[in-house]
């Protein structure tokens, strides 16, 4: 299901994953309502889901927590692997305190309560504008920058990617200038704040060579 509004000079492309007719319908009309033009592409399924982060391409997910036997926490980790640098973000009728705190340090970048959807907007922009940095790097640097800041030598890196040692330096020499940070740590604290990495790494990183 495909819901256009009228767009704007760049399309704002929504995924919805979302089982209910109603709420699919309310969040469309609350983020026409504040201004924003999107397209949205609504899945309900992890197949459906995982095709259309391939063919749609979305800048933005918008995910109810539980589906049948599909959740966000699936949804995101699936996200990340095909489309890391989308925002993900939870709108969901009810979740716990510690249910959102997981969401959250899995790597959502807001929990929205459908009873607030007048927040999800302005969530969506912060998120974006957050994100607007990733779209400068390559997909191989993107690559890159998230093993960096999950902790993996520049040797394994190569290794894994099929490069040599000086090209993956080089790529993150490049990703550093970019993302206009100076240090591996910077590099690890943004990789955090946009959901490359859950904050499960942030313990257990090393950066040795």
């Amino acid at each position: 299901m495909r819901i256009a509004a009228t767009p704007p000079n760049k399309l704002l492309r929504i995924l919805l994953l979302e089982d209910s007719d109603t709420d699919a319908e309310l969040i469309a009309h609350e983020l026409q309502r504040s201004g924003m033009k999107p397209v949205i592409e609504r899945v309900d399924s992890a197949e459906s889901f995982t095709a259309a982060l391939h063919s749609f391409a979305p800048d933005v997910v918008l995910s109810d927590h539980a589906l049948g036997q599909f959740d966000s926490r699936a949804a995101l980790e699936i996200m990340r692997a095909i489309r890391p640098t989308a925002a993900f973000i939870v709108v969901t009728g009810a979740l716990t305190g510690t249910q959102s705190v997981g969401a959250i340090r899995a790597g959502a970048a807001d929990v929205i309560p459908k009873m607030y959807l007048s927040r999800l907007p302005a969530s969506i922009t912060e998120a974006l504008d957050l994100r607007r940095p990733l779209h400068k790097l390559t997909e191989r640097q993107v690559q890159v920058l998230r093993m960096v800041a999950e902790g993996h030598r520049t040797r394994d890196i190569a290794e894994t990617l099929g490069l040599s040692v000086k090209t993956v330096e080089s790529h993150r020499g490049e990703i550093m200038k970019r993302l206009r940070v100076h240090d591996v740590v910077s590099l690890v604290r943004y990789a955090l704040r946009v959901g490359l990495i859950p904050l499960t790494f942030l313990g257990g990183v090393s950066h040795s060579e």
